[in-house]
């Protein structure tokens, strides 16, 4: 297939690379910085495309990534799905659960193929253990515990447009846990702090959050995050079973373990980034994209699972404000 990429940085750059090694072709790459969409164009030998439009006219160009800027995810949406294109959307839809809901009233009868960029269903230890738990070989799930800190603070810019921990950094913790328990969450409460710069919290945000949710079987689920974890990216889910656990702890940035008088064990240190931690399971969501596609299956990571960690992170802003347990009503899938 031929895929058009709109969005030249960092996870561009990802999606062109999952593209050509899952053994498609980028049609062509176009950014409002036209010097960013010729850089990586350059790279890898790629068309650079002068308008978004170039793209939706072209009738060979089957698929469309949207990896620009969140305020942008629903107008290239509608754009996307009137041209016909398959969608592979990056996280989250938009800022706003509103806006979100009302891009897919406008699209929804154009029945579109439209993913969104939850690359953590695709890693390969998530996977297994959420296979483990659905399984049922121990037993019925009761509580899932998430920590996911990331190394460092991004930039400051970054957060004034991020639209908070919840909807930038919580919302992959948001869809994993509906992943793993394949439960809604029916009440939320969040609290926050600022630990670690306080210029987060000049602008109105916390860079270090807790989440409790309880699902209407009473199953309960806490998220950790925080901007800043001093020894790496650390990523690690506990899944508590009524006859066992299973659990997933860091991957280091190697294998060894060294045993010595003055210790007894240590290993290295996990891995720097996202960019290195999951990098096969952005390859593999690609893999998955093209074959439901071909299959006509519908995406791996749905519109409404999109709509879902929306409406979870607006729940949490909400709990965090108000200091209340916030309820969640979800709409039928």
């Amino acid at each position: 297939m031929k895929v058009a990429i709109f969005g030249a940085g960092r996870i561009g750059e990802v999606h062109v690379k999952g593209v050509i090694r899952a053994g498609h072709e980028v049609a062509g790459i176009f950014d409002v910085r036209r010097e960013a969409s010729e850089g990586l164009a350059k790279r890898f030998d790629c068309k650079v495309l002068d308008t978004a439009e170039e793209a939706l006219n072209d009738p060979s160009v089957e698929v469309v990534v949207i990896g620009t800027s969140t305020n942008t995810h629903a107008d290239y949406i509608v754009k996307s799905a009137r041209a016909g294109k398959h969608i592979f959307c990056e996280k989250p839809i938009d800022l706003s659960l509103e806006v979100a809901e009302k891009c897919w009233e406008d699209v929804k009868d154009l029945n579109p193929f439209i993913h969104i960029g939850f690359n953590r269903r695709y890693d390969a230890s998530f996977r297994r253990l959420a296979e483990t738990v659905a399984s049922g070989y121990i037993g019925g799930i009761e509580n899932l515990t998430i920590i996911s800190r990331d190394p460092a603070p991004a930039s400051l810019e970054y957060f004034k447009v991020s639209g908070g921990i919840y909807k930038d950094m919580t919302i992959h913790d948001f869809d994993i846990a509906r992943f793993i328990t394949q439960q809604e969450p029916v009440e939320v409460f969040a609290t926050g702090s600022v630990m670690v710069d306080s210029r987060i919290g000049d602008i109105g945000d916390v860079d270090s959050a807790t989440v409790v949710m309880r699902c209407a079987s009473g199953v309960q689920v806490q998220i950790m995050n925080s901007r800043r974890a001093a020894f790496g990216f650390d990523q690690r889910i506990e899944a508590f079973c009524s006859g066992g656990m299973i659990q997933v702890d860091n991957q280091n940035i190697d294998s060894t373990r060294l045993y010595s008088p003055e210790r007894s064990a240590a290993s290295a240190r996990p891995m720097d980034f996202f960019l290195e931690r999951y990098s096969d399971s952005y390859d593999e969501a690609w893999v998955d994209f093209f074959e439901r596609v071909s299959a006509g299956k519908s995406p791996g990571a749905s519109y409404f699972d999109g709509l879902q960690a929306l409406r979870l992170a607006e729940a949490a802003g909400e709990s965090k404000r108000t200091g209340q347990m916030v309820k969640v009503n979800t709409p039928a899938g």
